[in-house]
């Protein structure tokens, strides 16, 4: 299936730690190239997150943000009842070998190490849940990236048809351009009353003929798209490979063009290239 390098992906998770939120969005881009925004204290997710990109895109400029907001009440410090009592145990003592020391008080007590101890939210459980909340943001945007692929190939098909069309057409003119062209060369032959020898007058009317003669490029045209379709229902990623296909079918519809020896074949070049261009313009944004 073909699968476009255009989608957007949000994923929320609320979690007894906090909440979760992940973005995912993705454009077009010669090469895969992903760019995170984490939390600091989820920074360490970044190889994990680059490595699924790896695993499931080929191409596309990819853009990850996560945010996490902690649960109120889990953010809060605590008093360490254990801690402090210890602390207390001590500074008796301490007053009772020496009489007067003063005694600090509650806020110098609260700032000692270990008496406040912060009730975050356990991290790796976080994590876990961070990576979840990622895969389920990629298979969104993989199922959208894959839903844009089938409309910009049924654009693609859609033009496909055009081309065999124009193509059939200059096909069809062809026995009547070349026989008009011959009777209007004689014509004008004619009217200058010219001694001409008749063997070379029918050597220059089949060269002539054969400049004209357009045939192998409306074969290869009609291979261009054969393999255009072909590629459209190949696994895997394909733009390149249909870029490279619409340079084809471009040089071929150019050399159609100067070949042209009248206006209707002339009028199906220019619909051919505009239709070609059509389709590049839609492949810069398949995988």
């Amino acid at each position: 299936m073909t699968h476009s390098m255009t989608a957007f992906s949000r994923q929320d998770r609320d979690t007894a730690a906090g909440t979760l939120q992940l973005e995912l969005r993705s454009v077009n881009q010669r090469y895969l190239e992903p760019h995170f925004r984490l939390p600091e204290a989820l920074r360490d997710l970044e190889p994990m997150f680059r490595e699924a990109l790896r695993t499931r895109l080929a191409r596309g400029k990819v853009e990850c943000t996560l945010r996490f907001e902690p649960a109120g009440d889990e953010a809060a410090p605590a008093v360490d009842r254990h801690r402090l009592a210890a602390l207390a145990t001590a500074l008796e003592e301490v007053r009772e070998s020496v009489p007067g020391t003063a005694m600090p008080d509650a806020l110098s007590l609260l700032d000692h190490p270990g008496v406040l101890e912060s009730r975050g939210p356990d991290m790796e459980t976080v994590k876990q849940q961070a990576l979840a909340l990622f895969q389920a943001a990629l298979d969104d945007l993989v199922a959208g990236r894959a839903r844009e692929g089938e409309k910009l190939a049924a654009l693609i098909r859609e033009r496909l048809t055009a081309v065999n069309t124009q193509v059939a057409e200059v096909r069809r003119l062809m026995p009547h351009i070349l026989e008009r062209q011959r009777a209007q060369l004689l014509e004008r032959l004619e009217a200058i009353r010219a001694e001409l020898d008749p063997q070379r007058l029918e050597a220059e009317l089949v060269l002539l003929a054969q400049k004209a003669d357009v045939d192998e490029e409306l074969d290869r045209l009609a291979t261009h798209v054969a393999e255009v379709e072909r590629q459209l229902d190949q696994p895997g990623p394909v733009g390149r490979r249909l870029d490279f296909l619409m340079q084809e079918l471009n040089r071929e519809a150019n050399t159609l063009s100067s070949k042209s020896v009248v206006a209707a074949t002339t009028r199906c070049a220019v619909e051919l290239k505009v239709l070609i261009e059509q389709m590049r313009e839609q492949i810069q944004n398949i995988e």
